[in-house]
């Protein structure tokens, strides 16, 4: 019987997302081969396995639950290495299902504000231009503001994915403008226009936090002047590959916003995408979406079961 087109596009993704975190596996699986060749699960193979999992960026507090429910399901019994990985996928499993939960757009708000917030460099742009055009595709009006003002080459960036993917574009009149009176327009032409989507860019200057601080707690206070229940989402980009890194980078921009969800993106230039695991553990909020490439396809709703399975290299 022929595969399905929707099973075939859900195949090709799990292809492509255990590809991206090939070099995560690779981290973590050979080490796993080593130790547990076959071998009785004592003490000494646990802490083996501790190691093993905090050195694969899934975290303290992830590794030592992990190991704990080895401990209390499997101690001193003989495991092989895949025995291993199969328990390691599903106690993975475990601790990301609370927060695999994609981005819903509120087609009773018009438009959905998305705030995207994130240092320089991690995929913001790039980001909104991916989910610009996988909402167009679904038959949503899309509109972009080119909220990074400082940056030129931000703008023009978001300028250039706004003409390929049909997603109108609000930039500023000039460099250094005022983000928040940008956001305030984009906002006021995005409900004249109908759109359902409006996509906010930010700046990420995280070398001088207190400003990044006010710049965006201002773009949220003038927003909500034309809206008071926007923005409706905050999404904050995470780059795979500043592993541990990422953590803090949540605590920070928590503390000048109300994050609601995040994106983790470049986990296919990563070998720490064990960080996710250590997201869910230590922080807990919902991850949305992840990236393995740079097409609008490599932007996907994230499942837990796919990606543990992918990290530790399960078909």
């Amino acid at each position: 019987m022929a595969t399905e087109p929707q099973e075939e596009a859900k195949v090709g993704w799990f292809s492509r997302l255990k590809a991206g975190l090939s070099r995560s596996t690779a981290r973590l699986t050979d080490a796993i081969t080593t130790v547990f060749r076959k071998r009785r699960l004592d003490d000494e193979a646990l802490e083996e396995l501790e190691e093993t999992l905090i050195a694969a960026d899934l975290g303290v507090a992830a590794a030592r639950r992990i190991v704990e429910g080895f401990r209390k399901t499997r101690f001193g019994k003989e495991v092989t290495d895949e025995e291993v990985k199969a328990a390691l996928a599903e106690a993975i499993a475990e601790i990301l299902a609370p927060v695999a939960q994609p981005l819903a757009i509120d087609r009773g708000h018009a438009p959905h504000v998305v705030l995207m917030v994130g240092v320089n460099g991690t995929g913001k742009t790039t980001t909104i231009a991916k989910l610009g055009q996988q909402y167009r595709d679904q038959g949503l009006k899309v509109m972009f503001a080119a909220g990074d003002t400082f940056r030129a080459a931000a703008v023009e960036q978001l300028q250039i994915w706004g003409e390929r993917t049909g997603c109108a574009v609000v930039a500023p009149a000039k460099q250094g403008a005022d983000a928040a009176g940008l956001a305030h327009d984009a906002l006021a032409r995005a409900k004249a226009e109908g759109m359902d989507v409006l996509l906010v860019d930010t700046a990420g200057r995280l070398h001088n936090k207190s400003a990044l601080m006010e710049e965006l707690r201002k773009i949220i206070r003038v927003m909500r002047k034309l809206d008071p229940t926007a923005p409706h989402s905050v999404l904050l980009t995470l780059d795979a590959t500043t592993g541990q890194n990422a953590l803090q980078q949540v605590r920070i921009f928590k503390e000048m916003v109300e994050v609601s969800g995040l994106a983790v993106t470049k986990l296919d230039g990563s070998a720490k995408g064990g960080v996710v695991v250590a997201l869910a553990q230590e922080i807990g909020l919902p991850v949305h979406m992840v990236g393995v490439g740079e097409k609008a396809a490599d932007l996907r709703p994230f499942t837990a079961r796919d990606f543990a399975r992918g990290l530790v290299g399960l078909g």
